[in-house]
């Protein structure tokens, strides 16, 4: 039989497989009486667990409480939240640096030395490549995931690219990370059309406003939408390409936040982005290194074209020797 506190740990780590645990069942696997079951459950309520019994057949669930208890985490879980929290200290939501390096500071001194060697081991070898994020202040995203789930509309200003501001009033629909910056995607009630939001760029106002019925999202396919709305709306030029290689080939060169990347078949896949020059699009699809063409904006076949003839006209006047 198992001491007392190897038992409550070992309880409490059944308990927090998300389930109704029947106290037979429990009282099976740790090879005590039930009696001795409701004992432990009772010991770890008073730690500050909240362990509910649940209706019809006898059983427990843990629940949330008004405080955060302990929580047991298994070796691959232990090294999932210390690699988060090592991100978490240089992401770009601001003021959330500091309590991620102390809370990787607690987790390391209790990991087992096998578990700290895993951790070391993958940063050690890391290397971010992204430059700095548009720091995000995590009570900003906090209100906007409660208006969200509360359905109630938001009163912000907003700092447009060009640098204009102006107040809105928006229905908010759901917050996309496009793993540098945060975005919101809502009902602009103002301009009667959805909206993507720069979250950096707005300062919210309370109270919200009046609560709202939700209405059909701008598309079932969110992903794609922000993309447009990021890659290709902002820009003077809006470039659609076909281009003759697998789609998941070009999309691991032009990520979401720099272009639309839709297959079509045969090896091919239809390309679109932005862009506020035409010089930029051409190369931007020209170091692809793949066949491609053409589709808009018209003007750009007769700019390849020119800029050929310039790079061709630079290759004859410096021959290779």
């Amino acid at each position: 039989m198992l001491e007392t506190s190897a038992r409550l740990l070992r309880l409490l780590s059944l308990l927090q497989t998300p389930r109704d645990w029947p106290g037979a069942e429990l009282a099976e696997r740790l090879g005590v009486s039930h009696r001795t079951i409701r004992r432990d459950i009772d010991r770890l309520r008073e730690l500050g667990y909240a362990v509910h019994a649940t209706a019809g057949t006898p059983g427990y669930r843990l629940g949330a409480g008004t405080g955060l208890p302990p929580l047991l985490l298994d070796d691959d879980e232990a090294v999932a939240v210390a690699i988060g929290l090592g991100t978490a200290a240089v992401s770009g939501v601001a003021g959330i640096e500091e309590t991620s390096v102390r809370a990787l500071a607690k987790l390391e001194r209790v990991l087992p030395s096998r578990l700290r060697n895993r951790v070391g081991d993958l940063r050690s070898v890391t290397v971010p490549l992204s430059g700095p994020a548009a720091a995000v202040d995590p009570a900003v995203l906090t209100a906007i995931a409660a208006a969200v789930r509360n359905r109630e509309s938001l009163r912000f200003s907003y700092r447009s690219h060009d640098g204009t501001g102006d107040r809105r009033i928006a229905e908010p629909y759901r917050l996309v990370n496009s793993g540098r910056r945060w975005y919101l995607v809502a009902w602009d009630t103002g301009r009667d059309a959805w909206r993507t939001f720069r979250v950096d760029r707005l300062r919210l106002h309370t109270p919200n406003g009046p609560r709202f019925t939700p209405r059909e999202p701008p598309s079932a396919d969110l992903v794609r939408y922000v993309s447009e709305r990021i890659s290709v709306d902002p820009y003077r030029y809006r470039g659609r390409f076909t281009v003759h290689a697998p789609a998941e080939v070009v999309a691991g060169r032009m990520p979401p936040t720099m272009a639309v990347v839709e297959p079509v078949g045969d090896g091919a896949c239809v390309l679109s982005t932005g862009s506020n020059s035409l010089d930029e699009l051409a190369m931007w699809v020209a170091q692809l290194g793949v066949p491609f063409e053409v589709h808009e904006p018209p003007e750009l076949v007769q700019h390849i074209r020119a800029l050929g003839s310039r790079l061709i006209d630079a290759a004859r006047e410096h021959p290779l020797t």
